[in-house]
């Protein structure tokens, strides 16, 4: 039987590498689109077997390559999204105008299924502006295509990720960290991997929904899980509760580096729990597995954030 060829958008960040692996273990070839293949093809061409993967250097904007693409495309997963704005790479250009266009050329094309990754929260999160444009790209989406998934997860993470890493290093260098809202915002952290393999089997078992929301096992609030992370890297640290009104000066400042470390957007997002709303069908509806638990997994990569190293004894 001929393999599904699955196009993937995103395909060089934490979700799509471990994705590309997931999905050609399974017998699907993909199609990854890049904006750089000197840059990002060596980090991508290592996820899945000769034969099984090809690398295309573009814009996600080509329209023209975009329709080639699709004609040779059964399925397409879109994973790009961003956390701040800057220049052309907005909020309005990325989660609206780029969902828009190729869940309608998923239509044109008739492709089996199309797969779109947004965020849990979302829809109490009404002032932030993230918040507003991924829902409007979600709208856009399912006026396109009614074979369209949509899915929310709770924070991803891995040992390749932007959120445990980034606060390892911080907490690792910093005396004293500073938490917002007292860090009682909740959270349900949920693994690279669970996510990327739910998103294999949406496709090989053809689970049809048109929004899924996807948690991890553990609840947590974001103090607990800086709590979890130093415990993890054998450090203690004093969290340091911000007034917002402090925490928007700061992050004025910050939005100033090419990569700040926090948006006044971000924290009226952090405002909300990012939890399973109940409105709508989770990864537990389906039996797709998310059970690898938080603590367990960030042990098995936090030894580089330890003073001595991996065999380091935790007391």
């Amino acid at each position: 039987m001929k393999p599904k060829n699955c196009l993937i958008f995103g395909a060089s960040g934490q979700i799509g590498r471990n994705l590309i692996r997931s999905l050609t273990k399974s017998n699907i070839k993909v199609t990854a689109l890049t904006r750089n293949i000197h840059q990002k093809g060596y980090i991508i061409k290592t996820q899945a077997n000769p034969g099984y993967l090809e690398i295309v250097e573009g814009s996600i904007f080509n329209y023209d390559l975009l329709k080639k693409l699709f004609r040779q495309a059964d399925l397409c997963v879109n994973l790009v999204g961003i956390l701040f704005e800057k220049g052309k790479n907005n909020f309005t250009n990325i989660h609206i105008e780029f969902p828009k266009m190729i869940s309608k050329l998923a239509s044109i094309y008739n492709l089996e299924k199309f797969i779109h990754l947004s965020a849990l929260g979302i829809e109490n999160a009404g002032e932030s502006i993230y918040a507003q444009s991924k829902l409007k790209g979600e709208k856009e989406i399912l006026n396109n295509f009614n074979k369209a998934v949509i899915l929310r997860p709770s924070i991803v993470y891995s040992v390749d990720d932007n959120f445990t890493t980034q606060l390892m290093t911080l907490l690792g260098l910093l005396p004293i960290f500073p938490i917002y809202y007292n860090g009682k915002t909740k959270f349900r952290p949920i693994h690279c991997s669970d996510l990327t393999n739910s998103i294999t089997k949406i496709i090989t078992d053809d689970i049809r929904e048109n929004i899924i929301e996807f948690a991890g096992p553990d609840e947590m609030s974001f103090k607990e899980i800086l709590e979890k992370l130093l415990s993890s890297i054998e450090k203690k640290r004093l969290l340091f509760p911000m007034p917002i009104s402090l925490a928007r000066m700061t992050a004025h400042i910050f939005e100033l580096l090419p990569r700040p470390l926090i948006t006044n957007d971000q924290l009226r997002l952090l405002k909300y729990d990012n939890v399973l709303s109940g409105k709508y069908k989770s990864n537990i509806d389906f039996n797709l597995n998310c059970s690898l638990k938080f603590e367990d997994e960030v042990n098995k990569y936090s030894y580089m954030w330890r003073n001595e190293g991996e065999y380091s004894k935790k007391e």
